[in-house]
């Protein structure tokens, strides 16, 4: 996404609006979950992703497990991805 710089004023509760074209670049949606964080003297705002969420299909479930690196993957995207993975390999003769 390329920088794009608007100026808003914050209202009597404290509240901002995120401008249209930032929630369309970052698929932020009515009622998504967004994470506010303090970096150095800045403030950071980013979608929510779940920590527990799959890295191929996004699903949430109790059956997702995490592997090496922290990659999350649901049963579907462990299958998914073998598959994937499966249809690569080359056969080498040696």
């Amino acid at each position: 996404m390329k920088g794009i710089s608007t100026l808003r004023k914050v209202d009597a509760v404290g509240r901002i609006v995120i401008p249209i074209e930032l929630r369309k670049g970052l698929n932020i949606g009515k009622d998504d979950a967004v994470e506010i964080l303090l970096e150095d003297n800045h403030i950071k705002i980013k979608k929510y992703r779940e920590c527990n969420e799959c890295l191929i299909t996004g699903e949430i479930t109790s059956q997702n497990r995490r592997y090496a690196n922290n990659v999350v993957l649901s049963p579907l995207g462990a299958k998914i991805l073998y598959n994937e993975i499966k249809g690569k390999q080359k056969t080498f003769e040696w």
